[in-house]
C-alpha cells in the first residue's frame, strides 16, 4: 500500500528517474511538444509549471536579485544553459497573464507494442 506516498516510480530506482524527469522537461521546453507515456507525462507536468511559475515570478520582479536566484533554482532543475535562456526570454513571458494550466495532454491511444497509454504533452499557446 502506497498511503501519503507522492510521485510516480516509474519503474526506475531514483537517479534514473530523477534522470528521465531532468530529460523529458528539458525536452517539453526545447520542443514544446513531446510524445511519451501517460505516466512519464504525468510524472513530468507539475515540475514543468513549477519551472514556468519560477521564471513568470523572476521576470516580473523588480529586484534583479530575485532574477538571478529563480534563473539558478530554474539551472540546478534543468542543467543546461540554453534551455533555461529559453525558458525566462520566450517561454515564460508566453505567460505573463496566464494565472496556470500552460500544459496540455492529449491522447493518441495505446502504443502497438506494449499497448502503453500514449499521449502528447504539450505547452498551451
Amino acid at each position: 500500500m502506497r498511503h501519503k506516498v507522492a510521485g510516480k516510480r516509474l519503474d526506475r530506482h531514483q537517479g534514473a528517474r530523477n534522470a528521465l524527469r531532468r530529460t523529458l522537461v528539458k525536452q517539453l521546453f526545447e520542443h514544446e511538444r513531446i510524445r511519451t507515456t501517460k505516466a512519464k507525462a504525468q510524472a513530468i507536468r507539475g515540475q514543468a509549471e513549477k519551472l514556468i511559475t519560477l521564471a513568470k515570478r523572476g521576470i516580473a520582479s523588480d529586484n534583479a536579485d530575485k532574477l538571478i536566484h529563480a534563473r539558478r533554482i530554474a539551472a540546478s532543475r534543468l542543467a543546461d544553459r540554453e534551455i533555461v535562456t529559453k525558458l525566462f526570454e520566450d517561454i515564460a513571458p508566453r505567460y505573463a497573464e496566464r494565472a496556470g494550466g500552460y500544459t496540455r495532454m492529449l491522447k493518441l491511444g495505446p502504443r502497438s507494442g506494449d499497448s502503453a497509454e500514449m499521449v502528447i504533452l504539450e505547452l498551451v499557446e
